[in-house]
């Protein structure tokens, strides 16, 4: 769908899957699960989509360290390329419950209105990059962006408005995270903003980073997310995932290394690499404040206003605001 501040043009067909699906095979991702040894709780099985980037190392290291198990549920990870995937699969009913990005959940609520959003297990303004192709010298020499639809897209949008670009004088060309490194070498596109890896790869491609997203005040979190109707029926054991998080986005602040051999474990990805996103990332579990539903109101509209959704999504049905507070902390 073209929004009105952008062209945009849609990657499609065989070969495009095909390179979608060996970078992510590279990655050591596809749709699998992953149960660590012990993990056998006497508790109830839950399966959880997540991501296979450094934002899910908690998810990683929890599984690793028998977490899971302490808090009493046996937890089976499923993994995606994107964390939009394992929120579609929740909606589907295949995951019990996923982690995602506010943004990108935001922009899905039309289509998925009893999604619930439990509390913020991480947040940072300096995960997210732009990086310019070889040959572009500098922001205003940008004609195509490529894009993931959520996240990536009101970054890039943001980013362009922040250099005095009109949005509407740049094309935005979909893609899948890991094929993006790839059009940018190529020259099929000249910039993208995106997480780890994906600058990371970029580089190595021949482009550069620019700055990251902190630079022009955009920030984001991630959300621990579930369905309505699974919710009101399995409150315990969402509290108990809680808890286990909690615990694991603790440990990963305080040990980056056990972490990050967690994740390179779990995904593939180097653990050097994870031990800098750690640093980049804020890790924490907490409840929602003033200021994360201004902000996520904000996000509403600009998702109204891109012409993606016919009616501004409703943010405030969504968040569960003191969930984790009355649940977790008051317990």
């Amino acid at each position: 769908m073209q929004t009105p501040f952008s062209t945009r043009r849609f990657l499609a067909g065989p070969a495009a899957l095909t390179a979608a699906l060996l970078a992510l095979t590279a990655c050591g991702a596809g749709t699998t699960d992953s149960t660590a040894a012990g993990n056998d709780a006497a508790g109830p099985t839950i399966r959880i989509g997540v991501g296979i980037d450094a934002s899910y190392a908690p998810f990683f290291l929890a599984d690793a360290e028998g977490l899971w198990a302490k808090h009493g549920v046996d937890v089976q990870l499923v993994q995606f390329g994107q964390g939009s995937e394992g929120v579609n699969n929740l909606v589907a009913g295949q995951v019990q419950m996923s982690g995602n990005s506010d943004t990108t959940t935001i922009s899905m609520l039309q289509q998925s209105p009893d999604l619930r959003s439990l509390l913020v297990y991480e947040q940072s303004g300096k995960y997210l990059k732009v990086v310019l192709g070889p040959k572009v010298t500098s922001p205003s020499k940008i004609r195509k962006m490529a894009i993931a639809p959520g996240l990536s897209e009101m970054a890039a949008t943001r980013f362009l408005e922040s250099k005095n670009i009109d949005p509407k004088s740049v094309e935005f060309v979909t893609a899948d995270p890991p094929e993006i490194p790839a059009l940018m070498q190529k020259g099929d596109v000249d910039a993208y903003v995106l997480w780890e890896p994906w600058p990371t790869k970029g580089v190595e491609q021949g482009g550069k980073v620019l700055e990251n997203t902190g630079a022009y005040g955009l920030t984001y979190a991630q959300w621990l997310l579930t369905k309505s109707d699974w919710l009101k029926s399995n409150t315990d054991t969402a509290v108990k995932v809680a808890e286990a998080l909690e615990e694991a986005a603790r440990l990963t602040e305080s040990d980056p290394q056990t972490a990050a051999e967690a994740t390179e474990k779990a995904v593939k990805v180097p653990a050097a690499q994870t031990v800098t996103a750690i640093k980049e990332i804020d890790f924490g579990v907490r409840d929602f404040t003033d200021a994360d539903l201004k902000g996520y109101q904000n996000t509403a509209q600009f998702v109204l206003d891109s012409g993606n959704v016919k009616a501004k999504p409703d943010v405030t049905a969504v968040v569960q605001r003191g969930w984790f507070t009355d649940n977790v902390k008051g317990s």
